[in-house]
């Protein structure tokens, strides 16, 4: 077993950009009534979750509210396409080279990120990451490839509920936080610190200025992966 547990959130960390909230936009170039609304109160709740003060149910009712209007084929073959115009160009080879650094050493590596499975599940796969806990979604008739109700299912990975989905990824493999002689977390939002707080190397990773002030005052080392 790795003795070295090492655990990512995904936007503005590894990502130079919030992937729901340019989800939003993509899917609102595809010219659907009501879109350029939507994305006005996407970038609302942005600012609330930027200031550590995110209404996630209000969030979720209306980010995954579009997913359960359209079929699963035409949903994957717009984030085909999100990707390949969005996501493949955001890429950088500085957050490539980090999860290179993790995997090669043989350390169990993991995604957790507060933005919904669909969306995130080619990205973490793109990264070269196995492991992803997201935001996971509840589909008709319990079916995992049925079409979206809309709704969230289990415990949402934010805040405190990262340690919770994160524990139970690991006893799901007979393993715990306390089994590994080092565990790092690498996070951009002030919304991670109480995971950051669980693990034995935080590392504050292009951080938002509340972050950056908790790093200073707690002697977190800090990392920059974009300009």
């Amino acid at each position: 077993m790795s003795r070295t547990l090492a655990l990512f959130d995904l936007d503005h960390t590894l990502l130079p950009l919030d992937s729901d909230q340019s989800w939003a936009r993509f899917y609102a170039t595809l010219g659907f009534e009501g879109s350029a609304d939507h994305v006005r109160e996407i970038d609302a709740f942005y600012q609330q979750y930027a200031a550590g003060k995110l209404d996630m149910d209000g969030y979720l009712k209306l980010t995954l509210a579009p997913l359960a209007r359209h079929s699963r084929a035409d949903l994957d073959a717009w984030h085909d396409a999100f990707m390949k115009s969005v996501i493949e160009p955001a890429i950088r080879p500085e957050a490539l080279a980090l999860l290179r650094r993790h995997l090669d050493a043989g350390d169990l590596c993991c995604i957790v990120t507060a933005t919904n499975a669909f969306v995130t599940a080619p990205i973490a796969k793109a990264l070269g990451v196995e492991h992803l806990l997201a935001i996971d979604l509840d589909t008709e008739g319990d079916d995992p490839l049925g079409r979206y109700t809309g709704r969230s299912v289990g415990v949402v990975t934010f805040r405190e509920g990262k340690i919770v989905r994160t524990e139970q990824w690991l006893a799901s493999q007979g393993l715990k936080l306390s089994d590994f002689k080092e565990s790092y977390f690498y996070s951009d939002s002030v919304n991670d610190v109480p995971l950051m707080e669980r693990v034995t190397h935080p590392v504050a990773t292009n951080p938002d200025f509340r972050l950056r002030a908790i790093a200073a005052e707690r002697n977190w080392p800090v990392i920059e992966l974009f300009a």
